[in-house]
């Protein structure tokens, strides 16, 4: 059960993350955790950095009580290093990730009104990948999602990257992916954001960052404008304390260099990066920076806010956007084996 946590800060310069809550079942990490209906239902993920087998737990955390329980659903799969999405304000989809044995490209959902998990099937036309992990799936519209990322296992790899169109359609309980014709660079831990571009007709394009030893962003598909349905969630105090953190750091046009498994969430202009495991050295390898991507500014500017508390350093970790604030949950330490049983939210000093 889910307790309060004493008043207290890790903080970097101008922000600080501050713990809301503390409970054991939370404790995991290359997990999911997606918010549906003012809850965060978490998915799978490692329990300990060394374990094999991932986790078939599902747990529900109500920010609002901060309060965390294990849901008893039927048929809830072992997953890690995969990724998820709510579809029509009542199924989590799962996509892909590692089983345990092998990565998968399948679609299983959790029915939140039922309370039940489901095997979603393919259909004829189907052509999935070679098998998912440490991917990414972005909402487009309610039934289509953009799946990103590296296929295969360490001796099958491809030397790019390829982009799927997954649709679903919940009624049927059916899925089908279509590759599209374009590669990107082999990533894999990296994250994905879907960012309104300026001018007066704003389109959408959707970013890669990280996971792989590229410190630029890739754009990885593009929509005009209307083309994109989608209402992001309102946060227009934590938009305005992040637009006065910005002002008051120095931009650059270069952003992280070989950062992994790190978490993204887009709020307003902006792409809030947090943590990871970087490529670019052989020791403390686990990080606890925090990253904002500015597209208000033609070209974007990167934003680097250091933190001091080696205590927050996170890999495997995720954000979560609920109710104007921002959510850091799960996620192994600074030693890379012991994952955290706290919820955080972004302050501000």
């Amino acid at each position: 059960m889910a307790v309060a946590v004493p008043p207290g800060r890790a903080a970097g310069s101008g922000w600080a993350w501050r713990p809301v809550a503390r409970d054991a079942l939370l404790a995991r990490a290359f997990h999911s955790c997606t918010e549906l209906r003012g809850r965060f239902y978490l998915v799978g993920g490692l329990l300990a950095g060394r374990a094999r087998e991932p986790s078939s737990d599902t747990v529900v955390f109500d920010p609002a009580r901060g309060q965390a329980v294990r849901l008893g659903a039927r048929g809830s799969p072992p997953r890690s290093h995969h990724d998820a999405a709510p579809v029509g304000g009542r199924w989590l989809c799962v996509v892909g990730g590692w089983d345990g044995s092998r990565r998968l490209a399948t679609v299983t959902a959790l029915d939140t009104e039922r309370g039940v998990w489901e095997a979603w099937t393919a259909t004829p036309g189907d052509c999935p990948p070679a098998g998912l992990s440490s991917h990414t799936c972005t909402r487009i519209s309610d039934r289509e999602l953009q799946v990103a990322g590296r296929e295969g296992g360490i001796h099958t790899q491809r030397r790019y990257g390829s982009i799927y169109t997954l649709r679903l359609d919940p009624s049927a309980r059916t899925y089908c992916y279509k590759q599209e014709g374009c590669h990107i660079a082999s990533r894999s831990g990296h994250c994905a954001a879907l960012l309104q571009t300026p001018g007066p007709h704003p389109g959408h394009q959707l970013l890669l960052f990280g996971g792989c030893n590229l410190a630029e962003p890739e754009v990885a598909g593009h929509w005009s404008h209307g083309k994109i349905k989608e209402e992001p969630p309102v946060a227009p105090h934590l938009m305005e304390q992040l637009a006065r953190l910005v002002n008051s750091g120095q931009g650059s046009q270069k952003g992280p260099h070989g950062l992994r498994h790190h978490s993204c969430s887009v709020v307003g202009p902006f792409a809030v990066l947090f943590g990871g495991e970087t490529l670019t050295r052989a020791r403390d390898t686990i990080c606890n920076d925090l990253y904002i991507y500015d597209t208000r500014t033609s070209p974007p500017l990167w934003f680097h806010f250091p933190c001091a508390d080696r205590g927050m350093k996170r890999v495997g970790h995720r954000t979560c956007l609920w109710n104007d604030q921002l959510y850091l949950v799960g996620g192994f330490g600074e030693d890379g084996r012991t994952a955290s049983p706290q919820v955080c939210i972004l302050d501000f000093i």
